[in-house]
């Protein structure tokens, strides 16, 4: 046994367990929603699987260490990793049942707690093989521990930064079981009894050959309306037609929905995003934070407003212009957080829009009372800024909470409900200005039937009083958008099809 593969094999398991975790959020992001519940379950998992796996190899090993025990631990997790393409279908379904918040856990205790549990087995068993004497277990351990948690450091940032984007989810996550193979077979091949371990070695890496080769594809299939499949730096994104529309889908939630004959959109919020255009009397500047498919941009523009966007997310640009219709043209796209533009640059807006809801939530630091000073102080005298939120009510809490925050800043706040009945699911759209929000009766619509006689005749100031204000320092925003997560992608999966194949 040779003290050096023993440290090659605690830092391929140590790499092995971060880089999980994170696939896990794009494992299983696109039918639940990137979400605080997805993160919980996720870490809930990882570390309830480990502490087994801690307990369970430290046991294993005082039966009698050696090093094939180790690398079938290995491999073992191996095989796993690589049989999560095909396992994940069932899985969902088999999770489906326990509603969204608990099928998060149930999906990620099945897929990813098994392979977690035999890699947590690798440390304590390898102390035990490394250690040849009582008064050098401390450092042995130490130095086992150390290299296994550099090793979790870089596959984080290389999983996160370079991997998944370039790479792929579902490749990324066969490589991985791949590599934990390879490990473990050449850990056999090197055993005293090579001769006896030498098939089992090449028989579990041809194995995992042969699996990576027959990998079920997750590209675009335009025959059956899937256009595009991009994994992202951010997010699983995914552009598909279906009964005369187009959709843009960011881990599973609906972004865009267009005629792409005419790239009008069907979403009816966007026409009340339109409608701040009717405050003004000549074109003028427009601000755009969450670029989408750039439905907001095109209208603006073609109303004759010079148009700034920010976008996080390049891939979302060039998404925005291959598949909807974008022309550079019509608008400047940054790429860079929301708030960090406001923060940075100091243009001002005679509109400022806001359509930064995320697959689940909006990003928090987008909407708090300091990021809504930020806004305020970037609006010209007679400015607007308006602020697409999804909720589960006219009166939800998050409503009412981003009404009370706008009101430190803005004297002037509305609700602009998209929707019906007042109960249900759907977009509401916040104005928020220093002047009194009332339309020019002089200056109709473009579409006044949808616009004034039914969203903004629905218009009402939202009753603020215990409504919390948003802050950086205490935001739940996150929580309560997960209860708008629940119902958003149940009706997701009835429209798509719960079983993902068509989403």
């Amino acid at each position: 046994m040779k003290s050096w593969y023993l440290y090659v094999l605690v830092f391929v398991a140590g790499a092995a367990v971060l880089a999980v975790e994170i696939l896990g959020t794009r494992i299983l992001g696109p039918f639940y929603g990137v979400s605080l519940f997805l993160w919980s379950a996720l870490i809930t998992v990882t570390l309830a699987a480990l502490s087994v796996g801690y307990a369970v190899g430290g046991r294993w090993a005082d039966r009698g260490p050696k090093l094939s025990r180790l690398c079938y631990a290995m491999a073992g997790a191996g095989l796993w990793l690589l049989a999560i393409p095909w396992l994940k279908q069932p899985v969902l379904e088999v999770a489906e049942p326990f509603g969204l918040r608990f099928a998060v856990l149930v999906a990620a205790l099945i897929l990813f707690a098994p392979p977690l549990t035999l890699l947590g087995m690798v440390g304590p068993y390898a102390i035990r093989l490394k250690a040849a004497r009582l008064d050098e277990v401390g450092r042995t351990a130490g130095d086992l521990y150390a290299i296994s948690t550099i090793a979790s450091v870089v596959a984080a940032l290389l999983t996160g930064f370079f991997l998944i984007p370039v790479v792929g989810v579902r490749r990324l996550t066969l490589m991985i079981g791949l590599a934990l193979l390879l490990s473990a077979g050449v850990g056999l091949l090197a055993h005293r009894q090579w001769r006896v371990k030498a098939p089992a070695s090449m028989g579990m890496v041809l194995l995992g050959a042969a699996l990576l080769w027959l990998l079920p594809t997750d590209a675009s299939d335009p025959e059956r309306g899937l256009l595009a499949v991009e994994q992202s730096a951010y997010a699983e994104i995914r552009v598909l037609e279906r009964d005369g529309s187009r959709y843009l889908l960011i881990d599973g939630g609906t972004h865009t929905i267009v005629d792409p004959a005419t790239w009008a959109s069907s979403f009816p919020y966007v026409a009340v995003m339109d409608l701040t255009r009717d405050f003004f009397a000549q074109p003028g500047r427009m601000l755009l934070v969450g670029l989408g498919g750039g439905t907001l941009v095109k209208n603006f523009a073609r109303a004759g407003w010079q148009v700034d966007a920010v976008e996080i997310d390049p891939v979302i640009t060039r998404i925005a212009r291959q598949y909807f219709g974008l022309a550079d043209a019509e608008g400047r796209i940054y790429h860079m957080d929301g708030r960090r533009y406001l923060t940075a640059r100091a243009d001002a807006y005679d509109v400022i829009i806001m359509d930064a809801f995320g697959s689940s939530s909006i990003p928090f630091h987008l909407v708090t009372q300091e990021s809504f000073g930020l806004i305020a102080g970037r609006l010209n005298p007679g400015g607007v800024f308006a602020i697409n939120v999804e909720a589960t009510g006219w009166e939800d809490l998050i409503v009412r909470s981003l009404a009370a925050t706008l009101g430190r800043h803005f004297s002037h706040v509305l609700a602009v409900p998209t929707y019906t009945p007042s109960d249900a699911l759907g977009n509401v759209v916040l104005l928020a200005a220093h002047h009194d929000l009332s339309l020019p009766v002089e200056q109709p619509s473009e579409d006044p039937a949808f616009r004034q006689h039914r969203a903004w005749n629905r218009r009402f100031a939202p009753d603020v009083r215990g409504a919390p204000i948003l802050t950086d320092d205490l935001n739940p925003v996150d929580v309560w958008s997960e209860a708008i997560n629940v119902l958003a992608r149940k009706d997701l999966h009835a429209h798509f099809g719960k079983d993902g194949r068509s989403w």
